[in-house]
This record gives structure tokens, sequence and C-alpha cells, in this order.
């Protein structure tokens, strides 16, 4: 009866410290467009520093230019989606042509890395890109936050857009294309942790909330239930 005491013990341990982290506050930053050389390498700087971890939906054509810092996207723990190989709007694509963004950006990924989500470029959605995201196993990720960083330009702007918007279970969404988005995707970080926020991938919060992401369905949150 002690040895299976001791052994139910153990077990509860073991079991309490994923319960006490799904009951935390969680939210997603997401990063479009990149890699972009120096501005991603300051942000994965700056995440690396904060132990904060981020979903970078890419382009297959700065994949290309950019090999080094997709690779080191990877290799430090953040996730990667696909943004379609030019950034083209995938409602004005035809079905061939969606999913051939799709498989030229995935030639181009790291090796080992695994992709579960399609954020097509502007968010632009159809029948065609949702039958072609489930065709190739992938879920749709779009966004509940969105301080417009690429039309701002301004660091303290985007960040008080964020901070003032932002609740449990949200996806943000950012560039690592400027110095005002890296700066305030910092500091968004700085000042939602003060408050108890953790940072984690899409696929990590999706698995803290209980969902199983369906491919071909949208996604712009992960709420607590």
């Amino acid at each position: 009866m002690r040895r299976l005491l001791a052994i139910l013990c153990c077990l509860s341990l073991l079991v309490f410290p994923v319960r006490a982290r799904a009951a935390g506050k969680y939210v997603v930053l997401t990063f479009d467009d990149g890699p972009s050389g120096r501005y991603t390498s300051r942000l994965l700087d700056g995440l690396k520093e904060r132990g904060a971890r981020a979903t970078f939906l890419l382009c297959g054509y700065r994949i290309k230019e950019y090999p080094a810092e997709a690779k080191r996207i990877v290799e430090e723990g953040h996730e990667v989606g696909n943004h379609g190989y030019s950034h083209k709007n995938m409602q004005q694509l035809s079905r061939r042509e969606i999913a051939q963004e799709i498989l030229d950006t995935q030639a181009l990924l790291p090796e080992g890395c695994r992709v579960r989500f399609l954020r097509p470029p502007g968010g632009c959605c159809s029948d065609g890109v949702r039958q072609v995201a489930e065709a190739r196993n992938l879920a749709i990720l779009n966004w509940s936050v969105d301080p417009k960083d690429w039309a701002i330009q301004d660091a303290a702007a985007i960040e008080q857009a964020v901070v003032k918007n932002v609740t449990d279970g949200d996806v943000i969404l950012l560039h690592d294309m400027s110095d005002s988005s890296v700066t305030a995707a910092l500091r968004i970080i700085d000042q939602l942790s003060a408050q108890g926020y953790q940072f984690v991938t899409a696929s990590e919060l999706a698995a803290l909330r209980g969902c199983i992401p369906k491919a071909g369905k949208i996604y712009s949150h992960f709420l607590p239930k």
C-alpha cells in the first residue's frame, strides 16, 4: 500500500505543473513576411533573452534570400508557418497556383521543420485556399490583434495598440521587417510578462487549450475554456 501511495504521489507531481501551466495567461506573437536579415536576427536575440517563443509565417522568396535566419528560427525553438512563396493574394490565384505557392515554400524550409499552419498573405482566404490547405494538411492561422505595425512605423503606438487590446488566448499579428516593429514586439513582451502573460507558439497554445487544429479550418485565437 505504501508503495502504491508513493507512486501516486510521484504521478501527481508530474501532472501538477502541466495543469498549472495550462491555467496561466498565454498569447501568441506571430511575425509575417520574413525572414528579413538583421531585423529577424535582432528579434531572435530579444526573444532568446526573454525566454519567449513565437510563430514565424515565412515567405519562400525570403527564405531563399535569408536561409541562415530561417534555420536559426527553427533551431531556437520557434514555430514556422507557411506564408506562401511570393506573398501574392491567394484569393486571386487558382487552386493549382495556391498549391504551388505552398509547395515552393515548403521545399526551402530547414530540414526537419514541421509546418502545421498556413497564413494566406493579408489573411485573404477563400474556398480555394481552404481546400488546398486541407489537402496539404494545414490549418489556417489568422489573428485577433492587429496593430497594423507595417503602416504605423511607430514603436510606441504599436506597443500601445497591442497592450490595451490583448486578452488571454489572443494571436497577435506583427512583422519582423522594421526596427519599429521589432522594438515594439520586445516592449510588448516586457509589458505583458509583467502582467503574468507567457509567450508560446500557436501549436503550443492550441495544445494547452485542448485544441487539435483541423486542416483547412481558420483559427484566429485559442481562448480558455
